[in-house]
């Protein structure tokens, strides 16, 4: 019996100074503890994370990366309403 395809995360970062960081991951506690590390993002390194803002569970990568373009292309005051959603799973 095949094993059940992981979940992947589209997650929000606030950062130090008080930016917004997207990502993806199958493991968000591991992704932000990278990052925490300073073997994150690049952007990440120069602005280090605090906390995760949000996160919400896709299916698949291909959708998790589709939803992480769009929000990466909106302005802060969309990223801001994007956390008050409620999740789609």
């Amino acid at each position: 019996m095949p094993a059940e395809p992981a979940l992947w995360y589209l997650y929000l970062l606030e950062c130090r100074n008080g930016s917004y960081y997207a990502g993806i991951s199958n493991d968000v506690d591991a992704r932000f503890q990278a990052h925490l590390a300073g073997k994150g993002a690049k952007y990440t390194r120069a602005n280090p994370p605090v906390k995760v803002l949000a996160m919400r569970a896709y299916p698949d990568r291909a959708a998790a990366s589709k939803a992480e373009w769009q929000l990466k292309r909106q302005p802060r005051e969309r990223k801001l309403a994007w956390l008050a959603l409620p999740d789609p799973t």
